[in-house]
């Protein structure tokens, strides 16, 4: 089908959906509602490009027919710029259309539930790990998402041995699920007295945050333990059972939280961490057969893979996945990832476009 073609199909449904959203029995079915009313954004950038494209065709025809009749030489010349003008356009917009074409994985608006764990280091490790959530939090504040905290574990120099936390805000998982994976730094830790680089690492985990309709908690096959919060909160939280630990049974996935003085508040925290690391389970099993997803290095999953170095005496920073080196060391860690993530997420793109192109 031509792209002129498709982007009229689009458009057919792009008026549905608008149609669809002012009924008032759309309204009031607030999970179709929002399905529909974020249908109708994505379709919207769509639509805006189409125009574009249109336009641009119809110049084409127009001064291609000026010439044609060749009748008024200084029109000719003027149509003559102005094809030259819409041709060099044209390829650009295509590449452009054909990328928002590439159908959008749900979750990708979804907000997320980011885990940071320190890895082989030691003391060094959690000092990183505490570095990456800042590094994360920083962002977050660049893009004007929220995070929360759930659950923490300090390390015994500083950092945490580990860091449980949500963010929330627009398309967040679409981007940050390209932080998960094995992250090395290799500096002099501040204890060497020898002066050598060490190598230590920290895993991140990122699960899209599961809505209580994508995925059904049986609250029958959850063990509940209440407990004295161990951190930081004055002398309420270290005497009241409000830190809450939740198992699930036939997984064995355990979540806890102790951020809040609030038993229920707790409760809430952990359970959302719970029903995200279900859907994350599901999401998995789902995409095992999906070549298109496992062939791409860049979204595999793989929390085992190491994905990026942090070389501070260099100055550098190594996304492993698409070659991608940045002498740009100190912005990074302070929460200027975007070049790293658009550069991911194109990366992304242009795979699933050429696996598209093959099928």
């Amino acid at each position: 089908m031509a792209l002129i073609d498709q982007l009229q199909h689009i458009k057919t449904r792009f008026d549905e959906v608008a149609d669809l959203i002012i009924q008032p029995d759309i309204i009031t079915d607030q999970k179709r509602y929002v399905k529909l009313n974020k249908e109708y954004k994505d379709l919207e950038t769509v639509v805006e490009q189409y125009y574009k494209y249109k336009t641009l065709l119809e110049n084409i025809e127009e001064a291609n027919e000026i010439i044609a009749d060749g009748s008024d030489a200084e029109m000719v010349e003027m149509a003559k710029m102005e094809l030259d003008d819409a041709k060099t356009q044209v390829p650009e917009l295509e590449e452009h259309i054909s990328f928002l074409l590439i159908p959008k994985d749900p979750t990708d608006s979804k907000n997320v539930v980011v885990e940071v764990r320190a890895g082989a280091g030691g003391d060094e490790a959690s000092i990183f790990a505490g570095e990456l959530y800042r590094m994360y939090t920083k962002y977050a504040e660049s893009r004007r998402w929220k995070v929360d905290v759930v659950d923490y574990n300090e390390g015994t120099s500083g950092g945490f041995k580990e860091m449980i936390f949500n963010i929330s805000g627009n398309d967040v998982y679409g981007t940050m699920k390209f932080e998960a994976g094995v992250h090395r730094v290799q500096r002099v830790p501040q204890t060497e007295t020898q002066g050598r680089v060490h190598t230590s690492a920290a895993t991140v985990m990122v699960s899209p945050e599961a809505e209580e309709f994508d995925v059904e908690v049986n609250m029958n096959e959850v063990r509940k333990d209440f407990f004295c919060s161990s951190g930081p909160g004055g002398q309420s939280v270290n005497t009241t059972y409000s830190a809450v630990r939740l198992t699930h049974e036939p997984t064995g996935i355990v979540c806890q939280c102790q951020d809040q003085k609030s038993q229920h508040k707790n409760l809430e925290k952990a359970l959302k961490v719970l029903r995200s690391r279900l859907y994350e389970r599901e999401l998995a099993i789902r995409n095992e057969a999906d070549s298109e997803r496992r062939a791409s290095m860049v979204t595999s999953g793989d929390r085992s893979a190491k994905i990026r170095t942090y070389n501070y005496p260099q100055g550098r920073v190594t996304d492993h996945r698409i070659n991608l080196t940045l002498y740009s060391l100190s912005d990074i860690i302070n929460g200027d990832i975007q070049k790293i993530s658009d550069e991911l997420r194109l990366a992304d793109n242009t795979a699933k476009l050429k696996a598209g192109e093959e099928l």
